[in-house]
């Protein structure tokens, strides 16, 4: 996720905005490679670690402490005792505020060590991840800050001589499994409104970027934030991941990620406490461009909508529909765009514009689909290829000649891979744009109203950007429907995930009024 205040709009993409800055890339201190209990940096139970790599280069960053079943098992009743006997859910509303505000202060103050961190850990270009990821951290702990205050039940009019209200609760221990690709970014969407409803939490981080949110899980106990209301486990998804989407005394689940892993996660929970879950899944977005769309605005919007972030972004618009009348046109603009288009070492060289896949999994990943696209008999535009003597790069690679039901057309790569296709009417482009299992995103580029709200109302996505792609904040809730998941992150509506809503009714003598 990318957020509009961050140079996600239409008219120039994130990197463009966010990059700049001195280089070279200092290498930051990896001071927190421990798991994080009860407010304590502690070593594994079985002692065991794992490696996390840089993927410019495959080498060894750091050694990770390898949590596993008995060191969530830690943490879960670290949480339990956090929220059963704790002050966190006894604060009042404005003063869990405040301390969420001191947090965001100090992420700020230490935002240069944080997108360093995760730049390293991630590929990431540096500018753009203090830009985007560690402002939207920020943001959402500012945001929900200020909605600790204002969380509200309802008064019932009820039809017999009763009166009744409802609260709304926190539900307790929340478990959040985030991903690796904007891992400073996803651990403040779903850790603030967490926080803000009172909630303790388990965060497990991808095992490929751990150290943010360690980074971050000291700066919590800086804020002043009470020993045990969030803790880290970083492990893998079959072990760690897996022992918190099964465990007794976690009361919900929020996870980002494969929609093969929220399967998992939603068949644990039923086989455990029926604890409820909410997945934020993978996409196969569209993005519609229309006759009368201004050319060099939808190229653009192409271009950063599908190789922002290698690639690696689950809303990235990876099915391009561009109307017949300007196919050819547009087709050839973007060829010329992808020419200027820099991949290389993001840390140390400022004209990059894309650096390397996550790590040699993923890489791995990317270029099966590619041959797949080429064995399908569709048609590279550009790319198509690894490059870089060392790392995990991949050319930008855009295909044309794409049909509906040919593999890269149909599943997520997650990376820097554009399926290009042509339609004639607006009928098609609704049809086409619909014609998939997944419902997270989507775009539309036309200069008629009509047609924009035509579009709008008719392709089944949780967030559709008319005239800009990437516009996320804070306040606007972002999730998706069919195969892409259920439940919101961002906005009011992602308290709705940590809340339980209890009616209380008692008897009415003698009023004067119903």
């Amino acid at each position: 996720m990318e957020s509009e205040r961050n140079g996600g709009g239409a008219d120039r993409p994130a990197e463009e905005t966010a990059k700049g800055g001195a280089l070279p890339f200092e290498s930051p201190e990896i001071r927190f490679t421990k798991l994080f209990i009860n407010g304590c940096f502690v070593d594994a139970v079985s002692g065991r670690t794992f490696e996390t790599r840089d993927p410019r280069t495959g080498d060894v960053i750091a050694t990770v402490a390898e949590g596993d079943k008995e060191d969530v098992d830690l943490a879960v009743k670290a949480a339990r005792d956090a929220f059963d006997h704790g002050e966190w859910p006894r604060m009042s509303g404005s003063e869990r505020g405040r301390i969420m505000t001191r947090f965001a202060d100090l992420v700020e103050r230490h935002g240069g060590e944080l997108a360093a961190l995760e730049s390293l850990d991630a590929g990431k270009h540096p500018g753009v991840t203090r830009a985007v990821d560690i402002g939207n951290a920020a943001g959402s702990l500012r945001y929900f800050a200020g909605a600790a205050d204002k969380i509200h039940g309802e008064t019932l009019k009820m039809g017999r001589q009763l009166q009744g209200y409802t609260l709304r609760e926190p539900l307790g221990v929340a478990g959040l499994i985030i991903p690796w690709n904007f891992p400073t970014t996803m651990f403040g969407i779903k850790v603030a409104p967490a926080l803000a409803a009172g909630c303790t939490v388990v965060v497990k981080p991808a095992e490929q970027t751990p150290l943010s949110a360690l980074y971050l899980a000291d700066l919590a106990k800086q804020a002043g934030i009470p020993d045990g209301v969030i803790n880290v486990v970083p492990g893998f998804g079959p072990t760690a991941g897996a022992a918190i989407a099964s465990h007794m005394n976690v009361d919900m689940v929020s996870f980002t990620g494969s929609t093969e892993v929220g399967r998992l996660i939603m068949d644990a929970s039923a086989r455990s406490n029926l604890k409820p879950v909410y997945l934020e899944l993978g996409g196969k977005s569209p993005l519609i461009i229309f006759d009368d769309a201004d050319l060099d605005m939808a190229v653009e919007l192409a271009v950063s909508a599908n190789f922002f972030n290698k690639g690696e972004a689950c809303v990235a618009a990876s099915r391009v529909y561009v109307q017949e009348g300007i196919y050819d046109r547009f087709e050839k603009k973007l060829a010329e765009r992808m020419k200027s288009w820099v991949v290389g070492d993001p840390l140390n060289d400022p004209r990059v514009d894309q650096g390397p896949q996550v790590d040699k999994a993923q890489y791995e990943k990317v270029l099966s689909y590619i041959d797949h696209g080429k064995r399908e008999g569709a048609t590279l535009l550009t790319g198509g290829k690894p490059c870089g003597q060392k790392g995990y790069y991949i050319e930008p690679t855009v295909f044309t000649n794409v049909k509906e039901d040919m593999i890269i057309a149909k599943e997520e790569i997650f990376g820097p891979v554009m399926c290009l296709m042509k339609f004639k009417t607006v009928e098609e482009a609704i049809a086409k744009a619909n014609a998939t299992t997944f419902g997270l995103g989507a775009g539309v580029v036309t200069r008629d109203l009509d047609v924009a709200n035509r579009v709008v109302r008719s392709v089944r996505a949780g967030v559709v950007w008319v005239n800009c792609y990437f516009a996320v904040s804070s306040d606007c809730p972002f999730g998706g429907r069919k195969m892409s998941g259920f439940g919101k992150d961002e906005g009011m509506h992602a308290l709705d995930k940590f809340l339980a809503v209890k009616s209380v009714v008692t008897p009415l003598r003698g009023s004067p009024w119903m």
